[in-house]
């Protein structure tokens, strides 16, 4: 998993490692410049000094060998065996020098050689206090580098303090909106610069999602006393006709589908509008359902279904259990699950169990593919075989449902035998 950096710190990093990395680069420029320049000043100079040394000897014989910045030696070509061994047989030019003195120390000179008018000149220049400056910029320039570095250090920490001072303060501000749970404008705190506009584009976004929220919470109750009037008139209406004894069975019949329709519709209202209002302000736990008797409930409403088809279904309660839900979210979610088994199955057996924690709805038809288990739960999703009916909402509300109230959801095919298992399991309830 990549990490993730705060931005005061990349601030800090990137400007202490821009100003190590500057001035190292400007210490080892220096330290180039003052060798070559140093290099060419004492070559050129030990060089001219021999010529003019040679020449001075040559015009004017009688004369010693003089030099103003080195000292000299001069041999001819017969009496060059005289001069040390290693110089012997040098060419005209300038030469870095090592040997040890007659006290054992390292000594580093330039010998500048040449070979004129049958004379053979030497010119040494000690350069070891040459080497002992060099060595003390060396020094200087390291101890530089590391000040400045840390100056670096120093600077990028004020900085990013002060650069990022206004965006900790609207961090800050947007977490103390989240805890009070009310938003107020945030750009009247700011300068008219970046963090300002940012701050504007928020308080934008927040008026925007504020009307939005309102206009959900308008919407939800107009549905809420829209819908449940008619749907109060309908149920009320069936009754009142079945009531009636001159009534045929059919019609009765019909009359019942009517009624199952009209709860169904109703209890579905009532999950979506509590599904709404909760995922705003979190599940209201208070009431307390008998799984057993929804789904008994639900099943009698489904069994229209079945009508034409070889298939049975059956309840087997292997264990009471009651859920911290309302009734009507409950049976929102198994009559999609015991809905869409009995829709799936064109022969043999759905059957619905209630264990401890869970209820499964096993059913023998096609199956499902084990990657699309996953993929059934999501918005617009319809299994194979689903024909045109269903726009593939159900199974995405039960999730959401599912969520609300912790519990999981899942689907999978049956390992022992053509179908699928759809489960709920409620966890730990008290």
């Amino acid at each position: 998993m990549r990490s993730r950096r705060k931005l005061r710190f990349r601030l800090v990093v990137s400007f202490a490692l821009f100003g190590f990395g500057l001035s190292a680069l400007f210490a080892l420029a220096s330290l180039d410049i003052r060798s070559r320049v140093e290099d060419q000043l004492i070559n050129a100079s030990l060089q001219n000094d021999v010529n003019q040394a040679v020449e001075n000897k040559h015009d004017h014989p009688d004369q010693p060998l003089q030099s103003e910045l080195v000292t000299a030696w001069l041999w001819s070509d017969r009496t060059i065996y005289k001069a040390p061994l290693a110089w012997q047989n040098l060419d005209t030019g300038v030469y870095d020098m090592h040997e040890v003195d007659e006290h054992g120390r390292q000594r580093h000179y330039k010998l500048a050689v040449s070979r004129k008018y049958g004379l053979i000149a030497f010119l040494s220049y000690d350069i070891s206090r040459d080497d002992l400056g060099k060595q003390q910029l060396l020094f200087s320039v390291i101890g530089a580098v590391f000040l400045f570095g840390l100056l670096s250090l120093a600077i990028g920490l004020w900085l990013s303090r002060k650069v990022l001072k206004p965006v900790t303060e609207l961090a800050q501000r947007l977490r103390d909106f989240r805890k009070n749970g009310k938003a107020e404008p945030l750009a009247p705190h700011f300068a008219d610069d970046e963090v300002g506009e940012l701050a504007q584009a928020l308080d934008a976004y927040a008026e925007k999602l504020t009307a939005m929220v309102e206009r959900d919470r308008e919407f939800n109750s107009d549905v809420s006393h829209e819908l449940r009037t008619p749907l109060a008139v309908i149920a009320s209406t069936t009754e009142l006709l079945q009531a009636s004894p001159d009534l045929t069975d059919k019609l009765r019949e019909r009359l019942k589908r009517i009624e199952r329709a009209s709860r169904q519709a109703t209890e579905l209202i009532e999950a979506l509008l509590l599904l709404s209002r909760a995922e705003r302000r979190g599940p209201t736990r208070g009431e307390t359902t008998e799984v057993a008797k929804v789904a008994a409930d639900v099943i009698e409403s489904q069994r229209p279904q079945m009508r034409d088809k070889p298939l049975g279904i059956e309840l087997a309660v292997n264990a009471p259990l009651t859920v911290n839900a309302p009734a009507s979210v409950l049976s929102v979610a198994l009559t999609n699950l015991i809905g869409n088994a009995i829709k799936y199955t064109l022969q043999g057996m759905v059957r619905v169990e209630i264990g401890s924690d869970r209820v499964e709805v096993i059913d023998t038809g096609p199956g499902i593919k084990p990657e699309d288990a996953e993929r059934l739960f999501q918005r617009g999703v319809r299994g194979e075989g689903a024909g045109g009916s269903g726009a593939g909402l159900g199974l995405a509300i039960v999730r959401r449902l599912c969520d609300l109230y912790g519990w999981d959801v899942s689907m999978r095919p049956r390992a022992d035998a053509n179908g699928a298992i759809a489960s709920i399991v409620f966890g730990r309830q008290g």
